[in-house]
């Protein structure tokens, strides 16, 4: 019977498996943003071997814990773990069709600036029901994987570079959406300071913060990350 369940584990499996049917030579470059960040601070700990630099983009921190003790009672009324978990639940029991219509999915700004085909495939991909379905299985396990990536060896000697939102800037455009300036302070102070705390993975770790950026700063700001992409290639060579 096929396993089903998403998390981390199986993503750095995956990646390690990809990288010996492409029978690599040299170190790769691990960029990660969100959850994906998290899947690479585990492949770090794993196969520090195969991984000559790390660039997180506003990735999950391995507190991302600490978040869920946060009094948020406004910003946390549709947003839980457990809504997400049942609302992709139901998404994945769902037909493309029926996703269409209960999520009227549309593209950014900055996507609509994107190639047609490449407009075309991000709207296909958010209603594929099976994304749904990892989706509710990686954010049920996160928090294992998260307290599990902890704990494991640190290498502590690969080039890092973590790339962080805006925090002024989400706490702006939050209170212009409606939300509490309160609360959305209190959150975007937290996430800054785990964004900041993931500096510790390596001795040869540098801050950046992408101006004006969201969370999705490969949307906001590409040119950041493809600046760090290239400081690092030349650290290396």
């Amino acid at each position: 019977m096929q396993d089903d369940n998403r998390n981390t584990r199986k993503a750095v499996q995956e990646l390690f498996n990809l990288i010996e049917c492409l029978d690599f030579k040299e170190p790769i470059i691990l960029v990660g943003h969100s959850y994906g960040g998290l899947c690479a601070q585990h492949f770090l700990k794993k196969y520090p071997y195969l991984v000559g630099g790390l660039i997180l983009v506003d990735s999950t921190s391995v507190d991302l814990h600490e978040l869920d003790e946060l009094d948020l009672p406004l910003l946390n009324k549709d947003s839980t773990d457990e809504i997400w978990i049942q609302k992709c639940m139901e998404y994945s029991t769902m037909s493309e069709d029926e996703i269409f219509h209960e999520l009227q999915p549309s593209l950014t700004e900055k996507e609509k600036q994107l190639p047609t085909e490449i407009q075309r495939n991000i709207l296909t991909f958010s209603l594929n029901p099976l994304l749904y379905k990892a989706m509710a299985s990686e954010i049920r396990n996160w928090k294992y994987d998260a307290e599990h990536i902890k704990h494991l060896h640190n290498p502590k000697n690969t080039p890092l570079i973590v790339i962080g939102r805006d925090k002024q800037f989400n706490i702006q455009t939050g209170i212009n959406d409606g939300s509490p300036k309160s609360e959305l302070e209190l959150f975007e102070n937290t996430w800054h300071q785990l964004i900041i705390d993931q500096l510790s993975l390596s001795c040869h770790s540098e801050l950046i913060i992408a101006e004006n950026a969201s969370h999705n700063v490969h949307l906001d700001r590409p040119d950041v990350i493809e600046k760090a992409v290239g400081k690092v290639v030349s650290q290396l060579y």
